[in-house]
Order: structure tokens, then sequence, then C-alpha cells
């Protein structure tokens, strides 16, 4: 285990078995539809998106946003939303998957709904990795969810701390005195 993490929260095997069983739901939710368009929120949903279309069962393109809510070397979201990267394709009258690695204040989700929702898709609906409920100040529908988790700062498996710890195969809490 890397010394900066204090103790692993999701292993390696029990992230694998939500991601597929999260495939699984949603290949049902969206079975007989002609294309689904997951919106991979970068850079932390690389890796779950990657994961997550492997078990699609449904037509799927990937389409790609780059979001910023943190000021630099902070720790503590904005709550104001900037956006990097938006997508290249149209969502015009498309089912729209939004894929994100975590939510926990919601602000950012509110403003992908709001957002993508003046492109006009057919439908708009969300899934997470894992969601720090505890911390929500924006009130926003998730309809998949793969793990509930504490107010910690986690990393792996995608989530970063400054771009390091993404490449980790588990989510561990990173120590406190790693980030203070």
């Amino acid at each position: 285990m890397n010394p900066d993490i204090e103790r692993v929260l999701l292993d390696e095997a029990s992230i694998a078995a939500k991601v597929a069983a999260m495939a699984g739901e949603i290949s049902t939710a969206y079975r007989g539809v002609d294309e689904l368009i997951l919106v991979c929120i970068l850079n932390g949903a690389f890796r779950f998106t990657a994961d997550l279309e492997a078990h699609l069962t449904v037509p799927y393109n990937i389409d790609f946003m780059s979001l910023s809510s943190y000021p630099t070397a902070s720790t503590k979201a904005t709550g104001e939303v900037r956006v990097l990267l938006d997508v290249k394709n149209s969502l015009h009258s498309k089912h729209v998957l939004i894929v994100e690695d975590i939510i926990d204040t919601g602000h950012t989700l509110h403003y992908l709904y709001q957002m993508l929702g003046t492109k006009h898709p057919a439908s708009l609906r969300a899934c997470a990795l894992v969601s720090k409920s505890d911390m929500r100040e924006v009130d926003v529908p998730v309809d998949w969810i793969g793990f509930h988790v504490p107010n910690e700062w986690l990393v792996g498996y995608g989530l970063d701390w400054h771009n390091q710890y993404r490449m980790l195969p588990y989510i561990g809490v990173l120590k406190p005195e790693v980030y203070s």
C-alpha cells in the first residue's frame, strides 16, 4: 500500500464487481435505445468510464468534458464551475449519461444538468462511482451510485490529489498530513 494512504476504503475486487453490476443496470435501462452517449468527466472519471463501457451491452459512444470546481492548491470546492473542455458531438435527441467519478457538493453535476440540457438530449441521466451524500449542498438526481462514502479525502481509481494517486487500483483515504 502507498505510504500516503491511511487505509484502503474500497479494494480492487469490490470496485470491479460494482462497476460490472452498474453496467448491467445501465444496459437494462437503455435496452432498445439506438445509441447511448456516455459523457465522461475528465480526468477523474476516465478509468471508471473505460471499465464501465467494457461491460455495457447496448450501443454507445463516448464524449468527454473537463470541468474545474476547485481553485489551484485548494481542497474545498468553490461552487463555481468552469468548463475546460466541452463535448464535441451533438447531443440533440440523444440519450445521454453523465459519468462522474465522485459527487460531493453537487454543484458540478447541477451545472452539467443545466448546461447539457440546453443541447436538447432525448434523456439526461447520471452515474457516479462514489457519492459523499453528507457533503451535498445542491440536491441533484444521480441515477446510479456505486458506493456511498464518508467525507474523507479519497484517492485512487481515478480520484486524485493534485493529479497524484489516480493510478492506484483501489480507493484509499489520503492521510490528512499529505493535503493539510
